[in-house]
């Protein structure tokens, strides 16, 4: 299974929510890889707690692969390079975690053929070895978002192809809303792409779901909540809704929310059950992993939606 993250623009929580999936599906047993597609700005080594892959690697990562420069990208098995010490312990019945980095001062390129063939090469690779794959884009339009469009369209993909996942992050605010929207839908947005790349727009539709991340609730100011803020925090709720609804980002197309979680907010890291059981997590927030991780690896929870 191939699982795109994509976002409208950066400090939505993409990088981060999709680390935490990560770690939540290899909890569930499956061997799951994750590709550092955000050439411009690749910090899955620093989430997952890597130390010389914290702004990717110094050679050889995924932005030297696509270019050329190298024939195989560099890989490193998470567990056994974290700093983090009750990450390095691999659950009983737990999958493989493995990162595929990006490239130190890496940056935006020109899309060419050869880019997109080494992209369907890597693609090809990592799902004959990997039971999901989670690709991390680029923030807004990039390279990497139509390079990856190519490489999975209907033109060169078989029918028979395991499926394919695309998750579009946006923070739960009025900007955010507004310009996951329009990164999505309107012109030159990632469902025009994709028609370009060979795509129905229907089809690939059917493709996509959100996630809202950093939503608020009423504990968020604080234990002791005014009821005028309560009922503020409520309106804005409402209203965010609405606003999704009409923008066409509404229930039908949402897979999931992430709550609000300093944790997250401050240290940008994989939130473990330790984490929770020493009261430095909310249990909350593992649950919304652990809800999420289950409706993307499961077809029927996926086409439910």
């Amino acid at each position: 299974m191939m699982v795109f993250a994509s976002s409208d623009k950066g400090g939505t929580g993409r990088s981060v929510t999709s680390c935490n999936l990560a770690y939540r599906i290899s909890l569930l047993g499956y061997d799951v890889a994750y590709l550092d597609f955000d050439f411009g700005s690749p910090t899955a080594g620093a989430i997952f707690e890597i130390s010389n892959l914290e702004r990717g690697a110094e050679e050889g990562g995924l932005h030297s692969y696509i270019l050329g420069r190298v024939t195989k990208p560099m890989r490193v098995d998470i567990r056994t390079v974290t700093k983090r010490a009750d990450m390095r312990t691999r659950p009983p019945g737990s999958g493989k975690l493995m990162l595929y980095p990006g490239d130190v001062g890496g940056a935006e390129f020109a899309l060419t053929k050869p880019h997109i063939k080494r992209a369907i090469a890597l693609f090809e690779q990592v799902e004959r070895e990997f039971d999901v794959c989670i690709v991390d884009l680029s923030a807004g339009r990039s390279s990497a978002l139509d390079m990856s469009l190519q490489a999975v369209s209907p033109n060169v993909r078989p029918r028979s192809a395991d499926p394919v996942r695309w998750l579009l992050f946006h923070r739960w605010s009025t900007q955010h809303v507004i310009a996951a929207s329009g990164l999505l839908f309107e012109k030159n947005g990632i469902v025009s792409c994709a028609v370009n790349a060979g795509f129905k727009a229907s089809d690939f539709t059917d493709l996509v779901r959100t996630i809202r991340t950093a939503v608020p609730d009423s504990t968020v100011a604080g234990n002791e909540v005014a009821p005028e803020r309560e009922a503020w925090l409520r309106e804005s709720d409402a209203v965010l809704k609405d606003l999704a609804k009409t923008r066409h980002l509404g229930q039908d197309l949402l897979a999931g929310t992430t709550p609000l979680e300093p944790m997250l907010l401050w240290r940008e890291q994989v939130i473990m059950d330790v984490d929770v059981k020493h009261n430095l997590a909310k249990q909350a927030t593992t649950d919304a992993f652990d809800k999420l991780a289950h409706k993307v690896i499961n077809n029927h929870a996926w086409e439910g939606f």
